[in-house]
């Protein structure tokens, strides 16, 4: 009887062990998350295809992430044969009188964000996800579903408005390498420098 009650006893323990670690395990994935992006295609950032995804979280009227253009299209042009997944999810504000779609497809073609799927999180659901909360922010998916990094994609802002002369640290870009390498990423958060992203609503409150 005794040891009956001891199998039990074990049972139990290795059964609450069990589903802590799975717990555990389920807590560093990002559930899945859908979004239409402005040509109507469903869009999933936390459920990457490839290797991983990129979501970059931008607003059209930022203007450090404007001028992160140029950068996040190299990122995902040299990372995309890799398997790398890229998407801008807008986190503009719809305000009476305005088509925000609109203006989302002028800034993409004037910016020269071609071949890049882009959404706007009107909701604010992706960025709910991602905890992202400034422009430009970018946040590292791995093939798992798991996110891996999030923050700046350089140091080239000191602080808002202060450029450095050269960027010295890529936070972005050793985050996806050590993704791909299946490497601990150095740096799994940074400090985005930008544009915070405006929940509308509080606005409506």
């Amino acid at each position: 009887m005794r040891s009956s009650r001891a199998l039990t006893s074990r049972s139990l323990i290795w059964s609450a062990v069990f589903v802590a670690s799975v717990a555990v395990g389920a807590a560093g994935r990002a559930a899945s998350v859908q979004i239409r992006d402005v040509d109507g295609r469903t869009l999933k950032p936390f459920d990457p295809s490839g290797s991983a995804s990129i979501v970059f979280f931008v607003s059209t009227d930022c203007p450090v992430s404007n001028s992160y253009a140029p950068e996040i299209q190299r990122i995902c042009r040299e990372y995309g044969p890799r398997g790398v997944e890229c998407a801008l999810m807008y986190e503009d504000l719809e305000t009476a009188g305005t088509r925000l779609d609109d203006e989302v497809r002028k800034h993409l073609r004037d910016y020269g964000y071609l071949g890049i799927p882009a959404a706007i999180d009107r909701s604010r659901a992706i960025a709910k996800r991602a905890t992202a909360s400034m422009t430009p922010q970018a946040v590292v998916i791995d093939h798992g579903g798991e996110i891996r990094y999030r923050g700046r994609i350089d140091n080239f802002y000191a602080a808002f408005g202060k450029p450095r002369q050269q960027v010295t640290e890529h936070d972005l870009r050793n985050a996806i390498d050590a993704v791909l390498s299946r490497r601990p990423v150095p740096r799994r958060e940074t400090e985005a420098i930008g544009c915070y992203i405006v929940d509308p609503a509080v606005l409506r409150k």
